[in-house]
Protein backbone atom coordinates (compact mmCIF):
# COMPACT_ATOMS: atom_id res chain seq x y z
CA UNK A 1 0.00 0.00 0.00
CA UNK A 2 1.26 3.47 -0.94
CA UNK A 3 2.53 5.19 2.06
CA UNK A 4 1.01 8.33 1.65
CA UNK A 5 -2.30 6.73 1.44
CA UNK A 6 -1.59 5.24 5.17
CA UNK A 7 -0.37 8.74 6.04
CA UNK A 8 -3.76 10.04 4.72
CA UNK A 9 -5.83 7.38 6.87
CA UNK A 10 -4.18 8.54 9.79
CA UNK A 11 -4.18 12.28 9.67
CA UNK A 12 -7.81 11.88 8.92
CA UNK A 13 -9.14 10.02 12.22
CA UNK A 14 -10.08 12.60 14.29
CA UNK A 15 -11.67 14.22 11.51
CA UNK A 16 -13.59 10.91 10.24
CA UNK A 17 -14.30 10.53 14.31
CA UNK A 18 -15.73 13.84 14.31
CA UNK A 19 -17.71 13.03 11.11
CA UNK A 20 -19.01 10.23 12.87
CA UNK A 21 -20.11 11.70 16.32
CA UNK A 22 -22.17 14.56 14.12
CA UNK A 23 -23.92 11.93 12.42
CA UNK A 24 -25.11 9.62 15.08
CA UNK A 25 -25.91 12.24 17.82
CA UNK A 26 -26.86 15.74 15.85
CA UNK A 27 -30.23 14.14 14.10
CA UNK A 28 -31.41 12.90 17.67
CA UNK A 29 -30.45 15.72 19.50
CA UNK A 30 -31.55 18.72 17.54
CA UNK A 31 -35.05 19.94 17.11
CA UNK A 32 -36.83 21.26 13.65
CA UNK A 33 -35.07 24.51 13.95
CA UNK A 34 -31.51 23.27 14.48
CA UNK A 35 -31.59 20.54 12.10
CA UNK A 36 -32.44 23.13 9.39
CA UNK A 37 -29.40 24.91 10.52
CA UNK A 38 -26.86 22.13 11.46
CA UNK A 39 -28.25 20.84 7.63
CA UNK A 40 -26.69 24.22 5.82
CA UNK A 41 -24.15 24.50 8.28
CA UNK A 42 -22.59 21.00 7.03
CA UNK A 43 -23.39 22.08 3.14
CA UNK A 44 -21.58 25.36 3.59
CA UNK A 45 -18.50 23.78 5.35
CA UNK A 46 -18.31 21.29 2.40
CA UNK A 47 -18.34 24.40 -0.05
CA UNK A 48 -16.13 26.44 1.85
CA UNK A 49 -13.51 23.51 2.15
CA UNK A 50 -13.33 23.91 -1.87
CA UNK A 51 -11.94 28.10 -1.30
CA UNK A 52 -10.16 26.76 1.68
CA UNK A 53 -7.87 24.15 -0.16
CA UNK A 54 -7.35 26.81 -3.18
CA UNK A 55 -5.79 29.25 -0.91
CA UNK A 56 -3.67 26.64 1.12
CA UNK A 57 -2.52 25.24 -1.40
CA UNK A 58 -1.75 27.58 -4.04
CA UNK A 59 -1.87 30.96 -2.41
CA UNK A 60 -5.28 31.72 -5.19
CA UNK A 61 -7.85 33.40 -4.07
CA UNK A 62 -11.69 32.65 -5.94
CA UNK A 63 -14.55 34.20 -4.60
CA UNK A 64 -17.05 32.65 -6.62
CA UNK A 65 -18.17 30.25 -4.62
CA UNK A 66 -21.48 30.75 -3.34
CA UNK A 67 -21.94 31.96 -6.78
CA UNK A 68 -20.89 28.53 -8.02
CA UNK A 69 -22.97 27.31 -5.22
CA UNK A 70 -25.52 28.44 -6.48
CA UNK A 71 -25.33 27.36 -10.39
CA UNK A 72 -25.34 23.51 -9.31
CA UNK A 73 -28.15 24.14 -7.12
CA UNK A 74 -29.83 25.88 -10.14
CA UNK A 75 -28.90 22.55 -12.68
CA UNK A 76 -30.14 20.22 -9.97
CA UNK A 77 -33.56 22.40 -9.80
CA UNK A 78 -33.89 21.83 -13.37
CA UNK A 79 -33.19 18.39 -13.67
CA UNK A 80 -35.43 17.30 -11.18
CA UNK A 81 -38.72 19.13 -12.77
CA UNK A 82 -37.14 17.89 -16.13
CA UNK A 83 -36.71 14.41 -15.61
CA UNK A 84 -37.46 11.86 -13.20
CA UNK A 85 -33.47 11.19 -12.59
CA UNK A 86 -32.32 10.12 -8.80
CA UNK A 87 -30.73 12.94 -6.93
CA UNK A 88 -27.66 11.76 -6.95
CA UNK A 89 -27.26 11.81 -10.83
CA UNK A 90 -28.49 15.12 -10.55
CA UNK A 91 -26.10 16.47 -7.93
CA UNK A 92 -22.90 14.30 -10.35
CA UNK A 93 -24.61 16.28 -13.02
CA UNK A 94 -24.55 19.09 -11.58
CA UNK A 95 -20.44 19.17 -10.07
CA UNK A 96 -19.49 18.58 -13.52
CA UNK A 97 -20.99 21.32 -14.67
CA UNK A 98 -19.47 23.84 -11.82
CA UNK A 99 -16.44 22.16 -12.56
CA UNK A 100 -16.48 23.18 -16.20
CA UNK A 101 -17.37 26.48 -15.07
CA UNK A 102 -14.15 26.42 -12.80
CA UNK A 103 -11.87 25.47 -15.97
CA UNK A 104 -13.04 28.51 -17.34
CA UNK A 105 -12.43 30.73 -14.53
CA UNK A 106 -9.10 29.14 -14.38
CA UNK A 107 -8.36 31.01 -17.77
CA UNK A 108 -7.86 34.03 -15.81
CA UNK A 109 -5.90 31.98 -12.95
CA UNK A 110 -2.84 31.26 -15.33
CA UNK A 111 -1.51 34.69 -16.06
CA UNK A 112 -3.25 36.79 -12.78
CA UNK A 113 -2.55 36.31 -8.98
CA UNK A 114 -3.51 37.80 -5.46
CA UNK A 115 -6.03 41.11 -6.17
CA UNK A 116 -6.42 40.85 -10.03
CA UNK A 117 -7.58 37.20 -9.37
CA UNK A 118 -9.92 38.15 -6.77
CA UNK A 119 -11.28 40.96 -8.65
CA UNK A 120 -11.92 38.73 -11.39
CA UNK A 121 -13.45 35.90 -9.68
CA UNK A 122 -15.58 38.09 -7.88
CA UNK A 123 -16.50 39.96 -11.28
CA UNK A 124 -17.99 36.40 -12.25
CA UNK A 125 -19.92 35.98 -8.98
CA UNK A 126 -21.39 39.49 -9.54
CA UNK A 127 -22.59 38.36 -12.83
CA UNK A 128 -24.17 35.47 -11.43
CA UNK A 129 -25.91 36.93 -9.25
CA UNK A 130 -27.34 39.66 -12.08
CA UNK A 131 -28.52 35.78 -13.71
CA UNK A 132 -30.10 34.25 -10.69
CA UNK A 133 -32.23 37.41 -9.92
CA UNK A 134 -32.78 38.32 -13.35
CA UNK A 135 -34.04 34.27 -14.54
CA UNK A 136 -34.65 33.18 -11.18
CA UNK A 137 -34.34 29.43 -10.02
CA UNK A 138 -36.38 26.64 -11.82
CA UNK A 139 -39.59 25.72 -9.68
CA UNK A 140 -41.19 23.42 -12.36
CA UNK A 141 -42.28 25.18 -15.09
CA UNK A 142 -42.05 24.73 -19.03
CA UNK A 143 -38.87 26.02 -21.22
CA UNK A 144 -35.37 26.21 -20.55
CA UNK A 145 -35.57 28.17 -17.53
CA UNK A 146 -38.63 26.40 -16.28
CA UNK A 147 -39.52 29.02 -13.90
CA UNK A 148 -43.86 29.32 -13.45
CA UNK A 149 -46.15 31.93 -11.16
CA UNK A 150 -47.72 30.53 -8.34
CA UNK A 151 -47.35 26.86 -6.62
CA UNK A 152 -43.97 25.35 -7.07
CA UNK A 153 -43.58 21.85 -8.01
CA UNK A 154 -42.63 19.00 -5.58
CA UNK A 155 -38.81 18.54 -5.28
CA UNK A 156 -37.93 14.65 -4.93
CA UNK A 157 -35.48 14.42 -1.99
CA UNK A 158 -32.76 11.15 -2.01
CA UNK A 159 -34.46 8.22 -1.05
CA UNK A 160 -32.64 7.34 1.86
CA UNK A 161 -32.90 10.95 3.43
CA UNK A 162 -36.32 11.59 3.07
CA UNK A 163 -37.12 12.89 6.56
CA UNK A 164 -34.98 15.90 8.16
CA UNK A 165 -32.71 13.74 10.12
CA UNK A 166 -31.72 11.57 7.46
CA UNK A 167 -31.63 14.57 5.34
CA UNK A 168 -28.78 16.14 7.76
CA UNK A 169 -27.29 12.81 8.10
CA UNK A 170 -26.96 12.62 4.17
CA UNK A 171 -25.71 15.89 4.02
CA UNK A 172 -22.92 14.86 6.47
CA UNK A 173 -21.56 11.78 4.73
CA UNK A 174 -21.17 13.58 1.15
CA UNK A 175 -19.31 16.54 3.14
CA UNK A 176 -17.55 14.07 4.51
CA UNK A 177 -16.84 12.24 1.33
CA UNK A 178 -15.88 15.90 0.03
CA UNK A 179 -13.07 16.34 2.62
CA UNK A 180 -11.47 13.15 1.65
CA UNK A 181 -12.02 13.82 -2.12
CA UNK A 182 -9.62 17.11 -1.18
CA UNK A 183 -7.94 15.20 1.29
CA UNK A 184 -6.90 12.43 -0.93
CA UNK A 185 -5.41 14.91 -3.96
CA UNK A 186 -3.45 17.18 -0.90
CA UNK A 187 -1.94 13.91 -0.14
CA UNK A 188 -0.83 12.79 -3.50
CA UNK A 189 0.64 13.68 -6.49
CA UNK A 190 -1.42 16.71 -7.87
CA UNK A 191 -0.83 18.17 -4.01
CA UNK A 192 2.76 17.57 -4.46
CA UNK A 193 2.57 19.82 -7.33
CA UNK A 194 0.44 22.63 -5.76
CA UNK A 195 2.98 23.27 -3.21
CA UNK A 196 5.77 23.21 -6.23
CA UNK A 197 3.30 25.98 -7.77
CA UNK A 198 2.58 27.96 -4.76
CA UNK A 199 6.58 28.25 -4.04
CA UNK A 200 7.64 29.14 -7.44
CA UNK A 201 5.73 28.65 -10.87
CA UNK A 202 9.42 29.07 -12.40
CA UNK A 203 11.08 26.21 -10.41
CA UNK A 204 7.69 23.87 -10.65
CA UNK A 205 8.24 24.62 -14.62
CA UNK A 206 11.46 23.79 -14.39
CA UNK A 207 11.24 20.45 -12.39
CA UNK A 208 8.23 18.79 -15.58
CA UNK A 209 5.14 20.27 -13.69
CA UNK A 210 2.63 21.18 -15.95
CA UNK A 211 1.43 24.69 -14.36
CA UNK A 212 -1.62 25.09 -16.40
CA UNK A 213 -3.08 21.39 -15.83
CA UNK A 214 -2.71 21.49 -12.09
CA UNK A 215 -4.40 25.27 -11.99
CA UNK A 216 -6.52 24.13 -14.19
CA UNK A 217 -7.26 20.82 -12.06
CA UNK A 218 -7.85 22.58 -8.47
CA UNK A 219 -10.33 25.20 -10.05
CA UNK A 220 -12.43 22.19 -11.76
CA UNK A 221 -12.21 20.19 -7.96
CA UNK A 222 -12.90 23.63 -6.06
CA UNK A 223 -15.66 24.11 -8.63
CA UNK A 224 -17.53 20.31 -8.67
CA UNK A 225 -17.57 20.48 -4.52
CA UNK A 226 -19.30 23.84 -4.89
CA UNK A 227 -22.09 22.24 -7.60
CA UNK A 228 -22.30 19.82 -5.13
CA UNK A 229 -22.74 21.63 -2.02
CA UNK A 230 -25.18 23.59 -4.10
CA UNK A 231 -27.34 20.56 -5.19
CA UNK A 232 -27.48 19.35 -1.30
CA UNK A 233 -28.59 23.03 -0.66
CA UNK A 234 -31.91 22.32 -3.84
CA UNK A 235 -32.33 19.51 -1.65
CA UNK A 236 -32.77 20.70 1.47
CA UNK A 237 -35.37 23.76 1.01
CA UNK A 238 -36.72 22.35 -2.26
CA UNK A 239 -36.92 25.62 -3.72
CA UNK A 240 -33.48 28.64 -3.89
CA UNK A 241 -33.74 32.47 -4.17
CA UNK A 242 -31.11 34.55 -6.14
CA UNK A 243 -30.56 36.44 -2.33
CA UNK A 244 -28.93 33.08 -1.01
CA UNK A 245 -26.37 33.46 -3.49
CA UNK A 246 -25.09 36.66 -3.65
CA UNK A 247 -21.26 38.21 -4.20
CA UNK A 248 -21.25 39.65 -0.77
CA UNK A 249 -21.39 36.18 0.85
CA UNK A 250 -18.57 34.41 -1.39
CA UNK A 251 -16.50 37.22 0.04
CA UNK A 252 -17.70 36.28 3.62
CA UNK A 253 -17.04 32.53 2.67
CA UNK A 254 -13.63 33.40 2.15
CA UNK A 255 -12.89 35.75 4.79
CA UNK A 256 -14.36 32.99 6.98
CA UNK A 257 -11.97 30.60 5.68
CA UNK A 258 -9.01 32.49 6.96
CA UNK A 259 -10.47 32.63 10.32
CA UNK A 260 -11.27 28.90 10.59
CA UNK A 261 -7.70 28.22 9.08
CA UNK A 262 -7.82 26.89 5.76
CA UNK A 263 -4.89 24.14 5.81
CA UNK A 264 -7.04 22.09 8.24
CA UNK A 265 -10.52 20.37 7.80
CA UNK A 266 -11.13 21.49 11.49
CA UNK A 267 -10.77 25.10 9.68
CA UNK A 268 -13.84 24.56 7.26
CA UNK A 269 -15.90 23.23 10.17
CA UNK A 270 -15.42 26.56 12.52
CA UNK A 271 -15.70 28.90 9.64
CA UNK A 272 -19.38 26.91 8.61
CA UNK A 273 -20.56 26.90 12.23
CA UNK A 274 -19.60 31.11 12.59
CA UNK A 275 -21.46 31.37 9.29
CA UNK A 276 -24.90 29.59 9.62
CA UNK A 277 -24.75 28.39 13.83
CA UNK A 278 -23.45 31.41 15.59
CA UNK A 279 -26.46 33.64 13.61
CA UNK A 280 -28.77 31.16 14.81
CA UNK A 281 -27.89 31.45 18.45
CA UNK A 282 -28.07 35.23 18.58
CA UNK A 283 -31.53 34.69 17.24
CA UNK A 284 -32.44 32.06 19.91
CA UNK A 285 -30.79 34.16 22.50
CA UNK A 286 -32.86 37.38 21.30
CA UNK A 287 -29.82 39.27 20.30
CA UNK A 288 -29.56 41.04 16.64
CA UNK A 289 -28.10 38.38 14.25
CA UNK A 290 -26.09 42.02 13.18
CA UNK A 291 -24.03 41.12 15.70
CA UNK A 292 -22.43 38.37 13.89
CA UNK A 293 -20.75 40.64 11.33
CA UNK A 294 -18.98 42.09 13.96
CA UNK A 295 -17.55 38.75 15.59
CA UNK A 296 -16.83 37.79 11.91
CA UNK A 297 -14.51 41.08 11.80
CA UNK A 298 -12.74 40.35 15.31
CA UNK A 299 -12.09 36.78 14.11
CA UNK A 300 -10.33 38.15 11.04
CA UNK A 301 -8.30 40.86 12.71
CA UNK A 302 -7.41 38.13 15.37
CA UNK A 303 -6.25 35.25 12.22
CA UNK A 304 -4.52 37.95 10.34
CA UNK A 305 -2.58 39.69 13.64
CA UNK A 306 -2.13 36.47 16.03
CA UNK A 307 -3.26 33.60 13.90
CA UNK A 308 -1.99 33.22 10.65
CA UNK A 309 -3.23 29.64 10.56
CA UNK A 310 -6.69 30.72 12.24
CA UNK A 311 -8.06 29.19 14.75
CA UNK A 312 -8.03 25.40 13.79
CA UNK A 313 -4.04 25.97 13.59
CA UNK A 314 -3.99 27.18 17.15
CA UNK A 315 -6.58 24.19 18.25
CA UNK A 316 -3.69 21.80 16.10
CA UNK A 317 -0.54 23.94 18.02
CA UNK A 318 -2.28 23.16 21.59
CA UNK A 319 -2.73 19.53 20.93
CA UNK A 320 0.67 19.34 19.76
CA UNK A 321 1.78 21.00 22.80
CA UNK A 322 -0.55 18.66 25.05
CA UNK A 323 0.80 15.90 23.39
CA UNK A 324 4.29 16.95 23.81
CA UNK A 325 4.27 17.09 27.75
CA UNK A 326 2.60 14.03 28.00
CA UNK A 327 5.53 12.70 26.36
CA UNK A 328 7.94 14.43 28.72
Amino acid sequence: MDRSLFRLTASGASGLSFAALCFVFLPMLAGSYWLSIFTSAAIFAMAISGVAFMYARLGMVSLTQVGLMGLGGWVTLRLNHLWDLPFEVNMVLAALATMICGWVLALPALRMRGLYLALVTLMAAGGLEILFATYQFPNGGTGFWGVKIGSTAPFRRPALAQSPEAYLRYCIAIATLGFLFIEAHRRLFPGRAWALIRRSEAAAMAAGVNVTLYKTWAFGIAGAIAGAAGALLAGSLGLLDDGTFRSSESIMLFALAVVGGARFWLGAVIAAVLFRVLPGLLNTWGVDTDLAFVIFGAGLLHALITAPNGIAGQVHDLVAKVRGKRHD
